[in-house]
């Protein structure tokens, strides 16, 4: 307390020889002892040991106007499982206390990051008041009135911990995120960015060694990848080209493009990711081998305006009004875009965004609303607040969603041949496939080049991405949703650098979704019970239908 001293400066650093203080502590003490009343308290330091109170009791009668006072502090028993949706709460800048003077009372906190930050107005309560009576100079005389404030809001989130902490076991050792969300209502159930942190070392204070550690960290812990990492969506982008090609009357489902490997135009060869090509392949069959040339093709004749447009209604490249900080939007370019940008639009930058490649940028929670509204037809929207101090809104439903502007016989061509992608031979995701009897699970693969391959060494045979420095791989991606015939969950999986979406985030993928499907009681089957009478002779069972999967 300053004004129980004479001599401030000489207690200070009597304290400091007993208790040491950095040069950051120098700094905030001296910054607050300019800005506030002396009869006002200035922390010195917080977080003390019992060894540290001691010192301070015994030294005390040289050290006036020194107290020790009990504090609260912030604790995140979830620690790194939750740190980057929760968010944390940390010390206010000097910005903070000029937009409100109670945040320069000592033990003030305010949200920095995730839920903390974007609730942080229901969180922090509402302040009390007290009326006093002061002298001249400010010395408190008596109190006249007081009122006590109001506690912060309980906010209950969507998030199913159990199913949260099983995602982050499954991806933990990747730089990676993951998205699972309920495609009826929109619920997020599961959101984890690796690697993670400890947001409890915020409300005390990061040391400068820990941040220089986080921030230079390529696979950036302090990035909440889910909605603020940006990536090429590759492969995973082709259901939209699919679906501009239908909606623009150019294409139907059963039109065919040829494939011999690659696709000459203007004097630029582009590759399919296949050097032997596809033959000739309808729509089905260009999704379930993920075939480049095909949607090369449709990306040329449809345009990127009417691509950027459709992607746009799949929540693509477009703000989605989560609950969170920092997130970003990505982007699906255009040639206005460009031309703002004082660089001109080519044909070759078309046909690249037609496979994901290019500018095209999103974001892994972009990816599972894209899947959630393929799935439904509906424009679900992701939300993680469920809950208001107990109080649970009314929950959404499929038909609170707005139907989206495309003909549901267009969707279904696009969901067959995310079936197709898993189920059917010669799909790109076999691996994907669920082991549930009779749950199935559609889905799209994707790998996302971060680096040019040339000409020369993609043709020479011998190119392995796998062999690559970590940072020169290719993302692997993955979109899934489950059960086909009646979607109820959708799942992303993005994996920085993890080279092939098919071998590395699919079968992520399919074990997340099995964790979200086991979890939930209606997914549970039981064995029927014992039979009371002898039952009748089974008639002999049919064959299979025959399914006709030649390309």
């Amino acid at each position: 307390m300053p004004e129980e001293t004479t001599d401030v400066a000489g207690t200070i650093e009597r304290f400091s020889s007993i208790i040491p203080l950095d040069e950051r502590d120098r700094a905030r003490i001296a910054r607050e002892m300019r800005h506030q009343r002396r009869f006002v308290p200035v922390m010195l330091r917080d977080f003390l040991s019992w060894d540290e109170m001691a010192r301070i009791e015994l030294n005390a009668p040289s050290l006036p106007g020194v107290l020790i006072d009990v504090g609260t502090r912030r604790v995140y028993p979830e620690g790194e499982l939750l740190a980057h949706i929760v968010g944390y709460v940390a010390p206010p800048n000097e910005k903070d206390v000029a937009r409100s003077a109670l945040l320069a009372l000592p033990g003030m906190r305010v949200g920095r990051a995730g839920i903390e930050q974007s609730q942080d107005d229901k969180l922090c309560g509402t302040a009390g008041s007290v009326e006093m009576e002061v002298n001249a100079v400010g010395r408190v005389m008596s109190e006249l009135n007081r009122e006590e404030g109001a506690a912060g809001a309980e906010i209950g989130l969507t998030i199913d911990r159990g199913l949260q902490q099983k995602v982050l076991n499954r991806i933990a050792d990747q730089t990676a995120s993951a998205v699972v969300m309920d495609c009826r209502n929109g619920e997020v159930l599961a959101m984890v960015s690796t690697p993670s942190f400890d947001p409890s070392l915020f409300d005390s204070g990061v040391s400068h060694a820990q941040w220089i550690e986080w921030t230079n960290n390529e696979r950036t812990p302090l990035i909440n990848k889910t909605v603020a990492g940006v990536y090429p969506p590759g492969s995973t982008f082709k259901p939209a080209v699919a679906m501009a090609g239908l909606q623009s009357g150019l294409f139907s489902p059963s039109d065919r493009v040829f494939c011999p490997g690659h696709l000459d135009v203007g004097g630029t060869r582009f590759h399919c990711w296949s050097r032997w090509g596809h033959g000739s392949i309808d729509l089905h069959q260009a999704l379930k081998f993920s075939c480049d040339v095909y949607f090369y093709e449709m990306a040329r004749r449809v345009g990127m305006d009417k691509i950027a447009e459709v992607a746009h209604q799949f929540g693509l490249g477009t703000p989605l009004d989560i609950e969170l900080p920092h997130t970003r939007t990505g982007l699906i370019p255009t040639p206005a875009w460009r031309q703002a940008h004082h660089h001109h639009w080519n044909g070759g930058d078309t046909i690249v965004s037609g496979i994901g490649q290019g500018f095209v940028q999103v974001t892994p929670l972009q990816l599972a609303t894209y899947t959630s509204r393929l799935a439904t037809g509906r424009a679900v929207q992701p939300h993680l607040v469920r809950a208001l101090n107990r109080t649970v809104g009314p929950q959404a439903t499929p038909e609170h969603w707005p139907a989206l502007d495309m003909p549901p016989k267009y969707l279904e061509a696009l969901r067959s041949g995310m079936f197709a992608v898993v189920n059917e031979q010669h799909g790109t995701a076999p691996k994907a496939k669920l082991d549930i009897p009779g749950v199935t699970l559609a889905g799209k693969t994707g790998s996302a080049q971060v680096r040019r391959v040339s000409r020369a060494l993609r043709e020479s045979g011998h190119f392995n991405s796998a062999n690559l420095p970590w940072e020169y791989r290719p993302h692997a991606l993955f979109i899934c949703f489950a059960p086909y015939e009646n979607p109820q969950y959708a799942v992303s999986v993005v994996i920085e650098h993890g080279n092939a979406g098919a071998d590395a985030a699919a079968p992520l993928a399919r074990d997340i979704m099995t964790d979200t499907l086991l979890r939930d009681p209606s997914n549970h089957t039981t064995a029927p019970p014992e039979p009371v009478a002898e039952p009748a002779p089974a008639a002999a069972e049919a064959p299979p239908p025959k399914t006709d999967t030649t390309p």
